[in-house]
């Protein structure tokens, strides 16, 4: 019978039949290829549980990758939404792997910058405005106290909630879904950073045709998975000028006659998204290089 996964637990999963009904489900064999989105099939195996048989095809995918290994954060996705806030001090860094992630998996973005009611909130949004110029449109929000103008955003979509530790996610799953679902997390002033509140990718009906999917907490988010090429395509700045370099395999690293560093220079690709892409490129050739034999 075909389903649903809701929840990705690790070796196991919550699945749901189409009356709504939830099985506890392991896969078949030893694969490890389900992921929170999926439609599958599954065999009842006692009340309650279930066996996943087959994947079915994705619409999409978004997962994470570094040397070691992989992560499947969630499938067959509408739009993702990249929660920031000014406090704990938010990554770019990791925002921007979001964004070169999602645009790879042809996924809508979304950055919701949280916590507006700050008194750093300003000058976060002044820190991402080159984001908006761009094309990337950003939600200023304050989970604690409204969360109505997120709610027309999500209707008719299924919405994967991606973040880092501490910027109000569960907060913004708990009012969403008017109950406490996630369980949220205080944030440590000494470290900067935020506790992880959550460990496993779930799925929350909004309505018949809306739903939300909460993903852990996250620190980090590895593109490893990614060619030099597909990074440098999922820059939309960078658009513009890919195949106009002098030399066909340009990586817009320090080669000459580069239409993309030219840019930069001029002042039309935005200094801070040049330098996180060259850091990134070169992250990525010294990891193959210490990894040949990863897999992709």
């Amino acid at each position: 019978m075909r389903a649903l996964v809701t929840g990705d637990f690790g070796r196991e999963y919550l699945a749901e039949l189409p009356d709504r009904t939830q099985l506890v489900c392991v896969r078949k064999g030893k694969k490890q290829d389900v992921a929170c989105g999926d439609e599958v099939e599954l065999s009842i195996t006692s009340p309650g549980h279930a066996r996943i048989d087959e994947v079915h095809e994705r619409r999409n995918v978004l997962f994470r990758t570094d040397a070691w290994r992989q992560k499947t954060l969630a499938a067959n996705i509408d739009q993702a939404i990249v929660i920031i806030a000014p406090r704990p001090t938010f990554s770019e860094t990791f925002l921007y792997m979001c964004l070169v992630a999602c645009d790879a998996a042809q996924i809508a973005p979304l950055i919701m910058l949280n916590k507006k009611d700050m008194p750093e909130f300003e000058a976060a949004r002044k820190s991402i405005a080159h984001l908006e110029e761009i094309g990337y449109e950003v939600l200023p929000m304050s989970a604690k106290f409204d969360i109505e103008p997120l709610r027309p955003l999500l209707k008719g979509k299924r919405t994967l909630l991606v973040g880092q530790s501490g910027m109000g996610k569960s907060r913004t799953v708990n009012n969403l879904v008017m109950r406490d679902v996630a369980k949220e997390g205080d944030f440590s002033e000494a470290l900067d950073s935020g506790k992880h509140t959550t460990t496993y990718t779930r799925l929350y009906h909004l309505d018949e045709d809306s739903a939300i999917m909460d993903s852990p907490g996250l620190q980090s988010f590895g593109l490893f998975h990614m060619s030099d090429e597909d990074i440098a395509f999922a820059m939309p700045e960078f658009r513009p000028y890919i195949g106009t370099c002098k030399f066909n395999n340009c990586l817009h690293l320090t080669e000459p006659g580069c239409s993309v560093v030219a840019a930069a220079e001029q002042g039309k690709v935005n200094a801070g998204r040049m330098a996180f892409y060259q850091a990134l490129i070169e992250q990525q050739q010294e990891l193959r290089e210490a990894h040949p034999d990863w897999k992709k």
